[in-house]
């Protein structure tokens, strides 16, 4: 599928939304993808959103205009279907930045996954399908810049203008493989859960080593935490650009007294410079304050844990059958919710599944088996 491409629309002016959107309106889908700057900006914000359309390939610069709510009812149109790659954090985005609310939507990402595809990126399913070669180089770039470079625009349009031909083929796949169901319910429900976001700052909460940290050093830990998101929104860059997290776990470890001290943590001579004075009085804060405390996770029940395991188990086991993720058998969301509050009967579990009833067609007596209810069938 080689073809000339035209460049895409830039859209940065009241005119320029209004032409995209009367072309967009006129459509019955459209291709949707952002870009952001979180590895480049304290607070993350959707800094690119591009559309494509039967007609023509669309970039819009949130950063030049300062209303984009003539968008929303284009993403809350159910007679428009929004085709995303990787919808999830795109729909976190742009529900954040815009207050966006969406119906109908396609992700070839996760359908890939329902196909049970190994390789799903966009780049890898494009190279497969139409031998068309993709460079993600600029995955990563810093899209707030301006202006955008042109190997940067032609990234960005290339990541919406395939999106129907990948569409159109992964739907008739997944309708030969009986697993359209599972898809389309899944595209239903991404509409409407919200996903808890959080900022850039990582608190000592959730750093993956303190575990083993006494509540002295997890106090030490926070103060320093404190201090680097103070500097870090003031220079606005990411927080771990400032101080990565395996550094601080480090120092609590091993306590430093002078600047002298702080290399043997991992910190450059340059933050040493910048920085140095500033970690030694968050150390010394730390020491002083009073302790932090653990947040205590709640303990489930026995009969909950077991019940828990055997779901898990249950459909890694099928997933392994059918060559898909677990998660495609049955998503997450159920599993606390089987394992806490178990149906006694199907009608009990159809209620429960009531966004899900393709699996629960499919799944629902195994289920209620593998939870031990007796006559499931």
């Amino acid at each position: 599928m080689f073809e000339i491409i035209p460049p895409p629309i830039w859209v940065n002016t009241k005119q320029s939304l209004q032409i995209m959107l009367e072309d967009i309106a006129s459509q019955n889908r459209v291709g949707v993808d952002t870009e952001s700057n979180s590895l480049h900006a304290y607070r993350e914000q959707v800094c690119l959103l591009q559309f494509s359309t039967s007609k023509a390939d669309y970039l819009v610069d949130p950063l030049a205009l300062n209303d984009l709510s003539p968008l929303a009812p284009i993403f809350a149109n159910k007679d428009i279907e929004k085709i995303f790659h990787a919808a999830e954090y795109d729909l976190i985005c742009l529900r954040r930045d815009f207050g966006f609310n969406f119906a109908t939507i396609f992700d070839t990402m996760h359908a890939s996954r329902v196909l049970g595809y190994t390789a799903v990126g966009l780049d890898k399913l494009l190279g497969e399908k139409f031998n068309i070669p993709m460079d993600k180089k600029h995955q990563k770039a810093n899209w707030g810049t301006r202006p955008l470079p042109k190997e940067q625009i032609q990234y960005a349009m290339l990541d919406t203008h395939y999106l129907f031909a990948l569409r159109d083929v992964l739907e008739k796949e997944l309708i030969e493989k009986n697993m359209h169901g599972f898809a389309m319910e899944d595209f239903k429900r991404a509409c409407v859960e919200v996903h808890k976001t959080r900022s850039n700052g990582e608190t000592w909460e959730r750093f993956s080593g303190r575990k083993d940290l006494s509540l002295r050093q997890l106090t030490i830990l926070s103060q320093l935490c404190k201090w680097r998101e103070k500097e870090a929104e003031r220079l606005n860059r990411p927080p771990y650009k400032v101080v990565m997290d395996d550094v601080f776990i480090a120092l609590v470890k091993n306590l430093p007294e002078k600047k002298v001290d702080l290399s043997a943590a991992g910190l450059s001579e340059k933050q040493i410079r910048l920085w140095g004075d500033a970690i030694l009085k968050a150390i010394r804060q730390g020491a002083e304050s009073p302790l932090v405390e653990r947040k205590q996770v709640p303990v489930k029940q026995d009969a909950v844990l077991r019940r828990l395991e055997k779901i898990k188990a249950w459909r890694k086991k099928i997933g392994l059958e059918l060559k898909v993720e677990s998660d495609i058998i049955l998503p997450k969301s159920y599993l606390a919710v089987l394992s806490e509050n178990p149906p006694k009967s199907l009608e009990e579990l159809s209620v429960l599944m009531k966004d899900s009833p393709a699996r629960f067609e499919k799944f629902g007596s195994q289920i209620l088996k593998v939870l031990g209810v007796k006559h499931a069938n």
